[in-house]
């Protein structure tokens, strides 16, 4: 992961002014997540959002680039660039969470965690098509999902976390190995 802590573009720079404003509300992790995603919508369809090196992916997985941790470590942007067919694995994350598609589009399905221990498995609550231009956002429980590219061309999103991921090295919290059933 490639990491930067100052806005490397006059649009970045805003888009991280937006998000502090947010962020210093102190609203719960559910609302904080909806207010980012509303107004990181506002830049997904802005030229020169990201430079070029933001933009580069790797053959061999889907790439994250850190864009800017906040200093006091409230969140952090990310650009992540999916070439076809990677994907994440099954996870949840560690704060609020928000993903707006730059580029292309992000396939996403969404999962319900059923039962304990044992008898755990996880049924699919949604498939999604995340469009160039729309955000959503998550805050824990109830953010279990995996995200990929399905199309031929390259997908790039931006992925916002209410924590410091140049700390903690991910967004993750846990990765789920669990079996999938249906409802």
């Amino acid at each position: 992961m490639s990491i930067s802590t100052a806005p490397a573009t006059p649009v970045l720079a805003d888009l991280v002014c937006a998000i502090r404003e947010v962020v210093q509300l102190e609203r719960s992790p559910a609302e904080s997540a909806r207010l980012v995603a509303e107004r990181l919508e506002c830049f997904l369809a802005r030229p020169n959002l990201l430079p070029p090196e933001y933009r580069e992916g790797d053959a061999g997985r889907y790439r994250q680039h850190l864009v800017h941790t906040e200093d006091d470590g409230s969140f952090s942007v990310v650009a992540l660039v999916w070439m076809p067919g990677q994907q994440t694995p099954i996870h949840d994350h560690v704060a609020w969470c928000v993903a707006g598609v730059y580029e292309g589009a992000e396939a996403e399905q969404r999962y319900e965690l059923r039962g304990a221990g044992s008898t755990a498995r996880l049924v699919v609550a949604a498939d999604v098509v995340n469009a160039a231009g729309t955000a959503c956002g998550f805050a824990p429980p109830g953010d279990i999902h995996l995200v990929r590219n399905a199309g031929a061309g390259k997908v790039i999103s931006i992925h916002i976390y209410g924590a410091n991921i140049g700390k903690l090295g991910t967004s993750v919290r846990r990765e789920y190995r669990l079996p999938i059933v249906a409802d």
